[in-house]
């Protein structure tokens, strides 16, 4: 059997009665004859991955130590500079990056190639030749290959993608669970949904003989997506936002994710995306992203990560604008930092209180932009709660994330756990602040941190402002009368974040009032209910002030920032007279 190859490089077999001069016509070549299906096509409803939760003796943790123990024999497995079906001499020749394992950080898990400049420009290159067969793509097209790599994911990927994310990421099972397999399923069956919504959104008044349209154009030149190493379903998320509405991205992530996310490139090839739609590069990023600020064609930023790193991206962009360097003025879309905040009234259930607390600070070791780090007690219920906490607390284990009884796995790597002890050595010897719990690590073979509590002594401590993005929580006890004052230093402190926070409280009125005094401390807030955890389709993500742009992932409008939208106006009359009848 001979083959043919389509346009977009994959190959089709061929009986001998195909003449050898046939070609096989893409989607996109026989829309344009019109030898298409017809009608008004409606993308499937999503809907929330189920999870699974590894109980002992289970079949999915029996499925997911096999995987574990599978890629532990591929260590250190090898990750090319850039990702698919691209290869340059650049890429063959570069010095590997090696990135040690956070929970055995004398094993190597990852080693990368340093992409180039050259292999930058190429990337770029790449997808804006790709861009016009891609956004002229129907839309139910682009949305299958997604459903079909959302079932990839959740399928035949998943297992490989926890353990991935386990060994590179250091995260638990559950934690494994809901990012690498769950949310990154539903961003990809989400953001069909959210895709499908925008496309619908047509004028629905037209005047006798007029009728109005809106062409929902992807952005003119292409996508620049950074993504940060603490969930793998980010990395999913920024790219398939903008490639589902028809752009193109150049996808630089974390260099502490690139193996994740070079599986998650690769489960988008598998289902059928072009390969040069989306491209992965790994490498230095003040390399790459200097070619990316260079390029005319230069349309948004789409970022999760720290804000001071948006910040130097923010102002390199506006540099550009400036100089009048981009054909578009490009779009800033950043979720970035947070110091996140749970208050308890004295009408709160200090238990649920307290247990919502451990989660939300010490789950994945604080790792997560929208972990607690700070909160406020009442006088009369602190007793009571900090007693639940340290006896929670003696039963949480720390170590290794492929010992399944381990709450709290490592922090990521070498200087975010030297950063974290420079402050906890600090905080020991405050005497300021009154040690609860922790205050200790080791990291003599991983990089782990026991779960740390602070009570200060004064509410304007500067733990209240520092984000340390690792597993140290502070609170401040306040008199019970003063309520209504809590309310305003919350809204004051926090490093100037807002991103999430949370409320316990049994007491209707207290909750308004708390909703409506902190409506701007938090783009997340939640009553009774951790800080951490929103669940696309029932809670968009995001945060203002400086915690990002507050475009809200796993929303419609996050997709919409991807959109240059076109108004079109058609008339069937005629003009028949050039004066209006006020001139007659």
């Amino acid at each position: 059997m001979k083959q043919l190859t389509t346009m977009w490089g994959s190959a089709i077999s061929r009986s001998p009665l195909v003449q050898p001069t046939a070609r096989v016509p893409t989607l996109v070549d026989r829309a344009r004859r019109g030898i298409a299906t017809g009608g008004h096509y409606v993308v499937p409803k999503p809907f929330n991955e189920p999870n699974f939760h590894y109980f002992k003796g289970s079949p999915e943790r029996q499925k997911l130590i096999t995987a574990l123990k599978d890629l532990r024999s591929q260590l250190p497995v090898q990750v090319p500079a850039r990702g698919g079906p691209t290869s340059s001499q650049a890429q063959k020749n570069a010095q590997p990056v090696s990135m040690p394992m956070p929970s055995e950080h004398g094993t190597v898990f990852a080693q990368y190639a340093d992409a180039s400049g050259s292999d930058v420009s190429d990337a770029i290159e790449s997808a804006l030749t790709a861009k016009l067969a891609w956004q002229d793509m129907p839309f139910t097209d682009r949305a299958a290959i997604f459903l079909r790599a959302a079932e990839l994911v959740s399928g035949k990927y998943r297992y490989e993608l926890m353990a991935a994310t386990m060994l590179g990421q250091g995260k638990n099972a559950w934690q494994a669970e809901i990012d690498a397999a769950a949310e990154l399923a539903d961003f990809f069956r989400f953001n069909v949904g959210f895709a499908q919504e925008i496309y619908d959104k047509q004028p629905t008044i037209n005047s006798h003989g007029h009728h109005g349209r809106t062409d929902w154009r992807p952005l003119e030149g292409f996508v620049y997506a950074i993504s940060p190493f603490n969930f793998t379903a980010i990395g999913g998320n920024l790219i398939s936002a903008p490639a589902l509405m028809g752009n193109v991205v150049v996808w630089k992530p974390s260099p502490m994710s690139v193996y994740p996310s070079y599986l998650v490139h690769k489960i988008l090839l598998e289902a059928g995306l072009p390969p040069g739609v989306i491209q992965l590069i790994n490498g230095d990023p003040e390399v790459v992203t200097q070619k990316v600020f260079e390029h005319r064609e230069f349309s948004a930023l789409s970022f999760i990560g720290s804000s001071s790193v948006f910040r130097s991206l923010y102002s390199k962009a506006a540099e550009g604008v400036v100089s009048n360097r981009y054909r578009d003025l490009p779009r800033m879309v950043g979720e970035t930092s947070g110091k996140n905040f749970h208050l308890v009234h004295p009408s709160a259930d200090i238990e649920n209180a307290a247990k919502h607390t451990i989660r939300a600070s010490f789950e994945y070791s604080g790792q997560k932009c929208s972990a607690c780090s700070r909160i406020y007690i009442p006088q009369s219920q602190a007793s009571a709660f900090l007693d639940v906490m340290k006896r929670e607390l003696n039963a949480v284990k720390v170590g290794p994330p492929e010992d399944f009884e381990n709450f709290l796995g490592p922090v990521i790597n070498q200087a975010a756990f030297d950063k974290i002890t420079k402050a906890i050595d600090s905080a020991n010897k405050d005497d300021q602040l009154v040690r609860v719990t922790g205050g200790t690590y080791d990291g003599s073979k991983g990089l782990f941190i026991d779960p740390t509590l602070y009570v200060s002594k004064t509410p304007d401590h500067p733990l209240f402002e520092q984000e340390l993005f690792g597993p140290v929580l502070v609170a401040h006890i306040y008199p019970d009368a003063e309520f209504d004052d809590v309310l305003g230093v919350i809204d004051r402190q926090g490093g100037n974040f807002a991103l999430t926070g949370a409320i316990f409280s049994n007491d209707q009125a207290a909750v308004r009032k708390a909703e409506n005094r902190l409506r701007y401390a938090a783009g997340n807030f939640y009553v009774n209910c951790k800080t951490t955890g929103a669940v696309i389709g029932q809670q968009s993500f995001g945060g203002s002030r400086s915690s990002g742009t507050c475009d809200k992932a796993g929303s419609v409008n996050l997709l919409m920032r991807f959109t240059a939208p076109r108004t079109l106006k058609e008339e069937y009359n005629k003009l028949e007279n050039v004066m209006y009848p006020s001139n007659l």
